[in-house]
């Protein structure tokens, strides 16, 4: 990686194998819509072989916020685990090919490449299951000092916390970072992903470990244990020091930081085809918002640019221009 970027994403390095199916196959299959759910390498072979026809395309939360980020101007670079297999270097030629910086040695030995089911319902709704396989692997070896100290922001997905050696990986990224100057967020990813690491994220942000919080409003509920938006909302607010996204879907976002509350709303779509990588493309907006020196709220305009994009297709990754888009809406 060369120096002075303006993101570095930790995240899982998943090969997303994307299927249309209707709400009978997930009872059939009991999986719970909407969420994200870890399966073993059997489960992923069977899920695989009844799932019908598939389209493979390069995935992993935290590397589509690295692409979304990229496609709008940003430096971007990724830190993630792949094996040397037909799919590890299927990943890493994507994201290398998005201009994202991917330069972790694969491992030679070990699990496959992760692969994420991923099982569109007719309202545009997925799900999730995912087989983490080779991202398991990621340690705090594969962080490299020089380049966390290059990068203006550090950003974790929350799915990172699942294996056990990516959450010291990420510690000392945001210790590096931090003892540069430098910001580090995390997107809290999934409600179910919340359930599991509560008392660890709040921890995060209460031991100064962050900066920034994404978070969508199912997974701010989650986090504070209320079934009510504007609790869990006047719960973040007092956090100390935090600056707070939070996404409402068709509704818009939200940014808090500490008593200063901005509602922005969401950018228009002609028709929702598939909702994943909506939370990630906000994330890659506004982050590369911050890397331009826009303000708070045109941030999260530019988020909701980019999360209009990739909800109007299938695939979490960009297909049309977003430095065209946000040009046109006036960022």
């Amino acid at each position: 990686m060369t120096a002075s970027l303006d993101l570095l994403v930790f995240g899982n390095a998943i090969v997303d194998v994307m299927a249309r199916t209707d709400e009978a196959f997930l009872v059939r299959e009991g999986v719970h819509k909407g969420a994200m759910q870890l399966i073993d390498e059997a489960r992923a072979e069977h899920l695989f072989g009844v799932m019908g026809p598939a389209t493979i395309i390069s995935g992993g939360s935290g590397a589509n916020t690295a692409v979304g980020a990229a496609s709008l101007g940003a430096r971007a670079g990724f830190i993630g685990k792949v094996r040397d297999d037909e799919l590890g270097r299927l990943f890493a030629h994507d994201l290398n090919a998005t201009g994202v910086q991917f330069g972790v040695a694969p491992a030679a030995e070990g699990p496959a490449t992760a692969r994420c089911f991923v099982l569109v319902t007719p309202d545009g709704e997925r799900t999730m299951n995912t087989y983490l396989g080779a991202c398991q692997g990621l340690t705090a070896a594969d962080v490299d000092e020089e380049v966390v100290r290059s990068a203006r922001h550090v950003y974790l997905e929350g799915y990172l916390w699942d294996p056990p050696a990516a959450k010291e990986a990420f510690r000392k990224a945001a210790e590096i970072a931090h003892g540069t100057g430098n910001k580090v967020a995390l997107t809290l990813s999934d409600a179910f992903c919340v359930d599991r690491y509560r008392d660890e994220f709040l921890g995060l942000i209460r031991d100064g470990s962050l900066d920034i919080l994404f978070a969508n409003i199912h997974e701010l509920k989650s986090l504070y244990q209320t079934a009510d938006a504007d609790t869990a909302v006047a719960a973040l607010r007092q956090e100390t020091g935090l600056l707070g996204i939070v996404t409402r879907s068709e509704e818009g976002a939200l940014v808090v930081s500490g008593a200063d509350t901005k509602a922005v709303p969401a950018s228009p779509v002609r028709e929702v085809v598939d909702t994943t990588g909506a939370g990630d493309l906000f994330a890659a907006g506004f982050l590369a918002g911050l890397a331009r020196g826009l303000d708070h709220a045109d941030c999260a305009r530019l988020g909701a640019v980019a999360a209009a994009e990739v909800i109007s297709h299938l695939g979490a990754r960009p297909q049309a221009d977003l430095k065209a888009l946000a040009e046109q809406a006036g960022l």
